[in-house]
């Protein structure tokens, strides 16, 4: 079983953008998961609504203390890709004997053409099989919290080893 902890952000179709706007058309995890493993088991808890780049460090603090409360191992973040690399790495620094994924997406969960549910899966696919520590996964890669960086130029994460 997974757990999976939302905290807003593009995947669940919030434009932070127009946030003056009253969001009418969101997606839940919930709706995103259904249509593309519905066999999965797993739990959803929503954390809050909130554009990463206003992610706090008691957020943070929230989102380890809720790790730590699940009794499960496998717990997958939905998380803005703003600052996903500062959460991942104050995450692995915090030593959590747990497998921790965080995925978003960088395109609306709303859009045709989002990348969500794509990113969704794939995160979910990576928890069967990584060993335990924090990694972020986006389109289609994998990248251990020491050793990534969003690329703010080409919008997407690589190795900070590269």
């Amino acid at each position: 079983m997974i757990q999976i902890l939302s905290t807003g952000g593009t995947i669940e179709g919030y434009d932070y953008q127009n946030s003056d706007e009253k969001q009418e058309h969101t997606i839940s995890i919930q709706d995103l998961i259904g249509g593309i493993i519905p066999n999965t088991a797993y739990c959803i808890e929503k954390l809050f609504d909130k554009d990463s780049r206003f992610i706090t460090q008691e957020d943070r603090e929230l989102i380890a203390v809720k790790i730590i409360a699940s009794s499960l191992n496998k717990i997958l973040l939905t998380h803005g890709t703003v600052t996903m690399v500062e959460t991942a790495r104050f995450l692995g620094e915090s030593h959590l004997d747990k497998t921790i994924v965080l995925t978003g997406a960088f395109i609306l969960g709303t859009k045709p053409q989002t990348d969500a549910p794509f990113n969704l899966g794939y995160a979910i696919s990576a928890l069967e099989f990584l060993d335990k520590g924090v990694f972020i996964a986006m389109n289609g890669k994998v990248f251990p919290w020491n050793n990534v960086r969003k690329n703010i130029k080409e919008n997407r994460f690589e190795s900070a080893s590269d």
